[in-house]
């Protein structure tokens, strides 16, 4: 459905009409091209709805304000929505970086999306380990020995003592991070697009 501007006789209804739609479009600029037009058609269909109801036939300007302020500030009221869609966005395509948006968007949402914040937080702790092997391959891996050590990460050897006779996985440590690191991120990604099905599960 193609958006069209509503006509006003009065001119200055024009002009807060549009400074509200531009207030609007500067909310949901951070949503893709389809779900900003949506909300955009929505909002303009229930402005429209409201100003052709004027049975008494009042002033326009005062008509048209009555019917924004009932309607809200959008930069508050489209949070929750915003949110929303910006979640089922990057659930969608995967995007990393999206998906910190989303998370962003969602934080005061619940403390389920603070654990998800965290668990990405730590999953990211794995990229970091691969660099790190790179650069340091001695201090980096899986380092074990029964009972006594058990590091998944990088030591510190400031006091002599070196671990490298306990790595485990030697080589295979950066593909085994890798496999890991993107297994996690789908997991996790996907439970996350659960999570918000179960949410918004239509009653």
């Amino acid at each position: 459905m193609k958006f069209k501007e509503i006509e006003f006789e009065n001119r200055n209804c024009t002009r807060i009409y549009r400074d509200y739609l531009k207030r609007v479009r500067n909310t949901v600029k951070i949503l893709n091209e389809q779900n900003q037009q949506e909300i955009l058609l929505e909002i303009n269909s229930h402005l429209f709805e409201g100003f052709s109801d004027n049975p008494n036939g009042r002033d326009e300007v005062e008509h048209l304000l009555d019917i924004l302020e009932k309607l809200g500030q959008p930069e508050e009221f489209l949070k929750p929505l915003i949110a929303n869609k910006k979640l089922e966005e990057a659930t969608r395509t995967f995007n990393p970086l999206e998906i910190v948006k989303a998370l962003t968007l969602n934080i005061s949402n619940g403390i389920s999306y603070i654990i998800f914040a965290i668990l990405y937080l730590c999953l990211f702790g794995f990229l970091f380990l691969i660099i790190a092997k790179l650069i340091d391959p001695d201090h980096v891996g899986l380092f074990y020995r029964a009972k006594d050590i058990f590091i998944l990460g990088q030591y510190n050897n400031s006091d002599g003592v070196s671990y490298l006779q306990y790595e485990r996985l030697g080589n295979w440590f950066i593909p085994l991070m890798v496999v890991a690191s993107i297994t996690l991120y789908i997991l996790l990604t996907l439970l996350l697009k659960l999570k918000k099905n179960i949410n918004h599960k239509p009653l």
